[in-house]
Formats: structure tokens, C-alpha cells, sequence
């Protein structure tokens, strides 16, 4: 048996900013958007490169869903995206205004600082060390 998960849910204010920041600011590509209905769109983002998990920014339809915006996890570390150079990545990143709120740190393991998205969703950013 082989799984694997194709895509994870995250509720968006927005779709076109969330575009605009995953894209410009992140460096995502993006794979799908297309028209569901007047409100709802099928947005799928992907980190350059990467053959593994997408991002559907999924627009916020309600007020509960409206209140999860920004803080799915309750203010916990909730997405983690690797590098294979964290150096170049990190800033090019801090060039283009996304804001680090846990500078990096070396680790045994690896180096890792904590990104915010434009909603305020925390991010690890990890390069893991080569073995």
C-alpha cells in the first residue's frame, strides 16, 4: 500500500493576497486556481521545486471559519517547510518583508528560524543537515 498526503487545508482571508504573498513573498508556484462558484475558488500553491504536499488556500466561508484565520493551531509552530540552502532562502525572504519571529538556530540536526504568513500562521523553515 502507498499514501502520502497530496495537499493540506488553510483558511485564508483572501484569495488574492494569499496568492500574492505565497508567490511573491514565498517564492510558491502557483498550481491551480480555478472558479468553483461566486465565492469559492480551488486554489493550490506548491513550494519551488517540491513534489510533495500542496497548499489549498481555502477562503474563510463563515464566521468560525473566519476565526481560525491567522491561527489554525493555536499559536503553534504549524507548517514546516525545508530548503536544501537555508542561508540563500532565509534571505531572500527577509528581502522581500516576511517576518521571522524566532531567528535561526543551528542545531545537531539542522538550522531552523520561525516564519509568520500574512495572517500570522507560524512556519518552521528548516534546513536539515546532510548526512
Amino acid at each position: 500500500m502507498t499514501q502520502h498526503i497530496a495537499q493540506i487545508a488553510l483558511v485564508v482571508a483572501d484569495y488574492d493576497e494569499s496568492i500574492l504573498f505565497y508567490t511573491q513573498k514565498l517564492g510558491f508556484t502557483l498550481l491551480e486556481d480555478t472558479v468553483l462558484s461566486e465565492t469559492k475558488r480551488w486554489v493550490v500553491v506548491s513550494p519551488p521545486g517540491s513534489n510533495g504536499c500542496n497548499v489549498l488556500l481555502a477562503k474563510a466561508a463563515n464566521d468560525e471559519q473566519k476565526s481560525r484565520v491567522g491561527n489554525q493551531t493555536g499559536g503553534r509552530v504549524f507548517l514546516f517547510l525545508h530548503t536544501d540552502d537555508f542561508w540563500r532562502d532565509y534571505n531572500q525572504m527577509q528581502e522581500k518583508g516576511v517576518e521571522f519571529v524566532r531567528q535561526p538556530v543551528t542545531e545537531e540536526w539542522g538550522t531552523v528560524a520561525v516564519f509568520k504568513d500574512l495572517y500570522g500562521n507560524l512556519w518552521d523553515f528548516i534546513e536539515r543537515k546532510k548526512a
